[in-house]
């Protein structure tokens, strides 16, 4: 007798627990530009490349050559890249989100590409001005080196 009520209490466990257990679905975040940010960037080195009419800029982060990220508003950024090079190391910064198309692409995918697409609302681009016109040493020219 006492063995048959424990068995309905378990067989009432497997049951019902899994029900108790669930707590939904997460959230997926959305794609394309002013949806959920990622991350933001903060003057981050970016190797930038763009078309010749501006419509389109992508940037490369230095150190990271898997990820891509192609400008929400490559228009308004284009003005910025007037005395840049292609290929030139500029400051980057702005808030970064999911590629539409890179989400898209990856989820009919039976693997994850190795390659990632983000889109960035670019708040700022500079020139990297870091060591322009000064000793690759740090030391002033004219002044003596010291000697170990």
């Amino acid at each position: 007798m006492r063995g048959n009520i424990i068995r309905r209490i378990l067989v009432a466990l497997i049951i019902f627990a899994p029900a108790f257990s669930y707590t939904g679905c997460k959230k997926q975040a959305k794609c394309g530009c002013g949806k959920d940010a990622l991350l933001t960037l903060t003057e981050a080195s970016c190797s930038i490349t763009w078309t010749t009419d501006g419509a389109t800029i992508q940037a490369t982060v230095v150190g990271d050559p898997y990820s891509y990220y192609i400008f929400c508003n490559p228009s308004e950024m284009f003005n910025n890249l007037k005395d840049a090079k292609q290929g030139d190391i500029l400051q980057l910064s702005g808030s970064v989100y999911w590629d539409c198309n890179y989400v898209y692409q990856s989820s009919n995918s039976s693997y994850m590409s190795l390659y990632k697409t983000y889109d960035v609302q670019v708040t700022a681009l500079t020139q990297n001005l870091y060591g322009k016109g000064k000793p690759s040493s740090g030391i002033q020219p004219g002044s003596s080196t010291p000697r170990n």
